[in-house]
């Protein structure tokens, strides 16, 4: 029996059905519709309409200037183009932090304006109260514990979170009230493998790792960055799987020259 070919859309329940089978977990991000349409047909589980698309699309510092309607309109487009992967949407920054009541209605308006499969928070304990409510009207939830990136200012750098004893069990104590409040899954971000690894087992829910190791019960990765888009940006944690900006580059430059040279378009290309 393969379980995945039998899996024709994936819901949380279907995330849940992986991780008891033991079977990786993917994710990927997207902010347009040709992008969404290609990993979706390449299989992808879940599609994560970022606000890292206030980095690699807008080319801000932080991801904290992208906006509410900023993240519907872009998952308007991705929603358009997917089939089979569980679209969810990172709540950008105070759409959620000013009350459990702000989060909520933020966290239904995108399901009601898009067709997002289900929305992302940051936080442990102090977010617990909005996802218990944002759960409890059946909107699916998935956590963010670890390196938090809205709370970059309070941490002063992108440095990994959980090396220390009380860090580390603060983020294990995060990730089973997540859990509790009603939470789907979890992204664990740039975290010790070790500790990735007791979070992963200790739970029920899927924990999706970006930074986090081997152990997780999935991956995710910002597209642009595994896909060598990002020339500027080299954690460890990501793998080139391709170098387009080379690519791009060499591409448009064969454009200009032909142009320039009046080799395109020739009487083939021409009405």
């Amino acid at each position: 029996m393969n379980t995945e070919k039998e899996i024709k859309r994936i819901t949380t329940k279907a995330l849940s059905l992986l991780k008891k089978k033991g079977i990786k977990i993917t994710a990927l991000t997207a902010y347009d519709f040709i992008t969404a349409k290609l990993i979706d047909e390449a299989g992808i589980d879940i599609i994560l309409v970022g606000d890292s698309l206030s980095n690699v699309f807008q080319g801000n510092e932080t991801t904290l200037p992208v906006t509410m309607d900023e993240m519907i309109y872009h998952t308007k487009a991705v929603a358009k183009a997917v089939d089979r992967a569980m679209v969810v949407v990172d709540l950008p920054f105070m759409s959620y932090q000013l009350s459990v009541d702000e989060g909520f209605r933020n966290a239904g308006r995108i399901m009601k304006e898009t067709s997002a499969g289900g929305v992302k928070l940051e936080g442990g304990e102090r977010v617990a109260e909005t996802v218990r409510k944002i759960t409890q009207a059946g909107i699916p939830v998935m956590g963010h514990i670890g390196l938090t990136p809205q709370s970059i200012h309070q941490f002063g750098s992108y440095r990994e979170r959980g090396r220390n004893k009380e860090e580390a069990e603060e983020i294990l104590n995060d990730s089973k009230i997540m859990e509790e409040a009603g939470a789907f899954a979890i992204v664990l971000e740039k975290i010790p493998a070790s500790l990735a690894k007791k979070i992963s087992e200790s739970l029920t829910i899927p924990a999706i790792g970006i930074g986090a190791g081997m152990h997780c019960d999935g991956q995710i990765l910002v597209t642009p960055d595994m896909l060598g888009l990002n020339l500027e940006f080299h954690p460890r944690f990501v793998r080139h799987y391709a170098k387009l900006a080379e690519k791009i580059n060499s591409a448009v430059k064969k454009y200009v020259e032909d142009v320039k040279n009046k080799h395109f378009p020739d009487e083939s290309e021409s009405y």
